[in-house]
């Protein structure tokens, strides 16, 4: 699914969004800045990846600023604050408007199977990962932001093999609930995205290479096919955007109506 990137707006806001180098990351910060917003993202290792997402807002007429991070380790977060803080001055800003909490990786693997050191590298990743870098950049976030957490299908439909991934995700929608709550008195909004089945290299690109994968997603969802990253992106620019300020404290699925 190809999609024409042209720039549609001259804002100045700024966004940060974590694994923004590939797959809904990357979907998500080019829709961003299509919409006029200046992009700080994160990556984890692939530094071509990153800088090829960095040349693609060039394109479109915005600025994106790549970091490195690993949302697993909280203990890197205060430096990388730091970096935040600089970039913000090189973008002529002393804040920044939207969270994307977006980074992650899965776990497929029965619940008798899954061992402590996996559990716990989930939760570091997806659950105090976001706890814990959304505490750190709350003094950065200007007052009426807005925050995403991007949750999964997989917290409403269970499959076997999903325990500790869906469980912690279940964790993230709480916890979105919550600072909504804690919150509001910035006017900061606070969301869930869930997006369902998404053809991309997640899982090792199950959904996108395994055609029998595919199949039984497509047969579970009632628009009749898996998700692609262009199904997502722009709805979570959109939500961004001040059109949906009175959304908060809100889980949205995104699955074309998997297992309805």
């Amino acid at each position: 699914m190809n999609t024409d990137y042209t720039r549609v707006s001259t804002s100045t806001k700024i966004a940060i969004v974590t694994g923004g180098s590939r797959g809904l990351g990357r979907n998500t910060v080019l829709n961003l800045a299509s919409r006029g917003v200046d992009i700080i993202f994160t990556y984890h290792s692939n530094t071509a990846e990153a800088d090829n997402v960095v040349a693609a807002v060039k394109d479109i007429g915005h600025k994106a600023v790549a970091l490195q991070l690993d949302t697993g380790n909280a203990g890197s977060f205060s430096s990388f604050v730091q970096k935040v803080q600089q970039t913000l001055g090189e973008l002529g800003a002393q804040r920044f408007d939207y969270l994307v909490n977006n980074a992650g990786t899965s776990l497929h693997k029965a619940f008798e199977q899954t061992t402590e050191e996996e559990l716990d590298t989930i939760y570091n990743i997806h659950f105090k990962g976001v706890f814990f870098l959304t505490q750190k950049l709350l003094p950065l976030i200007n007052d009426g932001g807005k925050i995403i957490n991007v949750s999964s299908g997989l917290t409403r439909v269970a499959f076997p093999g999903i325990a500790a991934y869906s469980s912690i995700k279940g964790a993230v929608e709480v916890l979105t609930r919550c600072l909504a709550k804690e919150l509001g008195p910035r006017g900061i909004s606070v969301n869930t995205v869930a997006p369902g089945a998404i053809a991309t290299d997640f899982s090792g690109g199950v959904v996108r290479d395994n055609p029998e994968v595919n199949k039984r997603v497509s047969d579970m969802t009632a628009l009749g096919r898996a998700g692609q990253p262009d199904d997502v992106g722009p709805m979570i620019a959109s939500l961004l955007s001040d059109d949906n300020r009175w959304v908060n404290a809100q889980r949205i699925e995104v699955s074309g109506g998997m297992a309805p």
